[in-house]
């Protein structure tokens, strides 16, 4: 039977110095699997460093390497859209530049893939790099997000994952300008045929997180409006007992200087 073909989707912005190292892995790491080809597809999320010189680079001397070129950035989860929507695999495995998503893993989730596992998922343990504090509020993201959905986020479960092309394709089909991966997965995935992968994150490579307060917290709010419909009902009793109370108070006052109005 022929190869099948794994599309490793990288989001890369501002990552010059950690796409050739992780190139570099993936291609050990990918030299002895059986029964796959492999494209590698880098989308520069509008980068503002030499991230996009150094994927050319590569594409120069690999042909397996493609790029996805944004304009500007758009952020993480817009990015990784653009490189689903141009990856041919037959699965697609989704990962981070700043190797945080160990290359190491990649043939244990090609390996579950081939055994009948359409979704392959990691749940990092720990992470080297953040805080307690980060970690704090991470749970409470989670369990808020929980609470107030009917569908389910399993925690500390990253956009590192391989996703078989069928659900691929249904993902495709949303059009969301923001968008929680993790939770259209989990609305979506069968859950039989979904295997989890445990791993611990190591530091990064090179650089520092692009993900900042302001922005995790804006994907924070994003994923509760996205997966629950208590804020929008919560509004909804909020603007009837607004309605109600300026009701009462325009009789109250009605009664109060009906003499007047005469």
């Amino acid at each position: 039977m022929p190869n099948k073909l794994i599309s490793i989707v990288v989001s890369a912005y501002n990552e010059q110095d950690n796409v050739g190292e992780l190139y570099r892995q993936l291609q050990k790491n990918l030299t002895d699997v059986a029964g796959v080809n492999y494209e590698i597809i880098f989308v520069d999320d509008g980068s503002s460093d030499n991230t996009l010189a150094n994927c050319k680079k590569l594409q120069k001397k690999d042909k397996r390497v493609k790029i996805v070129q944004l304009q500007r950035n758009f952020g993480h989860e817009i990015a990784m859209t653009a490189g689903m929507d141009y990856a041919k695999g037959n699965a697609v495995i989704f990962m981070d530049a700043d190797l945080q998503h160990p290359p190491a893993y990649v043939p244990q989730m090609i390996k579950l893939w081939q055994e009948g596992n359409e979704i392959v998922l990691t749940k990092r343990v720990d992470n080297k790099e953040t805080s307690k504090l980060y970690k704090w509020c991470a749970k409470i993201f989670y369990y808020v997000l929980n609470v107030l959905s009917d569908t389910k986020v399993m925690e500390s479960a990253p956009d590192f994952r391989l996703i078989d092309r069928k659900y691929v394709d249904f993902l495709k089909g949303f059009n969301e300008q923001d968008r929680l991966f993790r939770g259209l997965l989990s609305w979506i995935m069968p859950h039989d045929k979904v295997a989890i992968i445990d791993f611990t994150a190591p530091e990064r490579f090179s650089g520092t997180s692009k993900y900042n307060f302001v922005k995790s917290l804006k994907l924070a709010m994003n994923s509760i409006l996205q997966f629950s419909v208590l804020p929008l009902r919560l509004a909804t009793v909020i603007g009837l007992f607004g309605a109600a109370l300026a009701l009462l108070m325009g009789a109250y006052f009605f009664f109060l200087h009906r003499d007047t109005l005469q």
